[in-house]
């Protein structure tokens, strides 16, 4: 049962409160287009019309009030956000149009994560009335969709391992008659081992694993969805320093998106045959864990000398991708929580997109662009693909020196890719340092909405 589709309802003429957007540039308009006692109030609360700003604006007998709240310039997702929680439970409607794009804003303001607090605040729904009822079950498939990666990157590590990643994708499973199949535990050393030798320190109850799911007709075109499952990252034998291990809860944040990706192409039946693959680990520190100098076999049959045991999501990547190659995807994409150089280039609002084709590239900026899911294409620059060499093997795991640490990190991953599949790789933060309407604190989908879009748009239904 969806969490958000009740929030916008069709407009049949009930009785609700206006709410009124108005950006900078229109705000001297809009001041004299207002009653005197309205006009008034705007100008003792020194509404600006800024994004985030608002005013209450009396009517003209007892209880009877609206409200204006800030925007900017041009119409975005998150124009109505500040206004869903601002406002107190109610029915509500647009003064001017309908809500479009911004419902999905006015959902996801309703978001909360409040599995682990003894006390819950209890807040009321603040429904809003649409004139485009067509938009409410898509807009809520997506909230549901990004609320799913909120709460599976927000989950401690303890309550989120391994066999709660598999099971979240079997219940998925059943939800859509789709198929599972498990490689768990000592089953990864023959077919996955750079899987096995990233998991194997973790106790059992957290065994490494390889989780696939299949659905849809095999006659359509594969699409290959691939996401990095490290339910926690202690950096292994290189461990991470406190401020660094601290949110590392996250670092199956790649998983989450491909779930939830997983979960949008099988609600709208996109027509595709579908592969979901996820290599799910707990990169612990024990006498098994990984050492640096080890060189690994891959699945492929290439060699990996490890520079560094936090340069694992690759690894287990590199394993999950040669088998999604290898069964001739007409389009393989993959999220991953990979790399700090990411967030150092791009911050944290912006993954860092990476295309081997240029019209996936394309595609994928502009259903960005589209749905205000802003990503930022990184180059796959050849010549850097010499910072992988190794000695004594063929390749390194981690470049050496550091420098432009994302592009050789999907330098590396592309090199377990087929040259001729159109692939996409997303390096994400999947978290929100700091909070601003609609978008709280902690575990968020970032990529998700541009990625479907492009699917839609690449396999549209009939």
């Amino acid at each position: 049962m969806s969490r958000f589709a009740h929030l916008l309802q069709p407009d049949q003429g009930q009785e609700a409160r206006s709410i009124m957007l108005v950006s900078k540039s229109g705000l001297e308009d809009w001041l004299k287009s207002l009653p005197e006692r309205a006009r008034a109030a705007v100008l003792a609360d020194r509404f600006t019309g800024a994004p985030g700003d608002y005013v209450i604006l009396p009517g003209d007998r007892p209880g009877e009030w609206s409200a204006a709240f800030g925007t900017a310039p041009k119409p975005g997702i998150w124009d109505l956000a500040a206004a869903a929680k601002a406002l107190p439970e109610g029915l509500y409607r647009l003064e001017q149009g309908s809500p479009g794009a911004a419902g999905l804003g006015w959902m996801l303001a309703h978001y909360r994560y409040d599995r682990f607090l003894s006390k819950t605040e209890t807040v009321g729904d603040r429904i809003l009335l649409t004139t485009e009822p067509g938009l409410i079950a898509e807009q809520a498939r997506l909230a549901e969709a990004t609320a799913l990666v909120r709460d599976m990157v927000n989950c401690p590590a303890a309550d989120l391992g391994p066999a709660e990643i598999q099971a979240a994708i079997e219940q998925m499973a059943a939800d859509f008659d789709a198929h599972v199949a498990i490689t768990r535990g000592d089953d990864l050393i023959t077919g996955y081992p750079m899987i096995h030798a990233v998991g194997q320190a973790a106790d059992r109850s957290r065994a490494p694993r390889l989780i696939e799911l299949e659905w849809g007709n095999p006659a359509n075109p594969r699409l290959a969805i691939v996401g990095k499952g490290v339910a926690f990252d202690t950096g292994g034998l290189n461990i991470k320093t406190g401020g660094f291990m601290r949110q590392m809860k996250k670092d199956m944040g790649g998983a989450a998106h491909a779930i939830a990706l997983a979960k949008l192409v099988m609600e709208a039946r996109l027509p595709v045959r579908l592969h979901l693959l996820v290599p799910a680990v707990e990169n612990a520190i024990a006498a098994t864990a990984l050492r640096p100098g080890d060189i690994l076999k891959s699945r492929k049959g290439t060699t990996v000398e490890i520079d560094n045991t936090d340069a694992e999501g690759r690894l287990i990547l590199g394993d999950a991708l040669a088998k999604a190659g290898e069964d001739n995807p007409d389009l393989i994409l993959d999220f991953a929580t990979l790399t700090g150089a990411a967030r150092v280039a791009l911050g944290p609002d912006l993954p860092a997109m990476f295309a081997n084709h240029e019209d996936l590239a394309a595609g994928l900026i502009q259903a960005s662009a589209d749905v205000s899911d802003p990503c930022w294409r990184m180059p796959l620059w050849d010549r850097y693909d010499d910072m992988l060499k190794s000695d004594i093997a063929d390749m390194v795991n981690s470049a050496e020196g550091g420098m432009a640490g994302c592009v050789t990190a999907a330098l590396f991953l592309r090199r377990f890719v087929p040259e001729a599949t159109p692939w996409a790789h997303f390096d994400t933060f999947a978290w929100r340092p700091t909070a601003s309407a609609g978008r709280p604190k902690g575990g968020e989908a970032m990529g998700l909405r541009a990625s479907f879009e492009m699917l839609k748009r690449r396999y549209p239904l009939d």
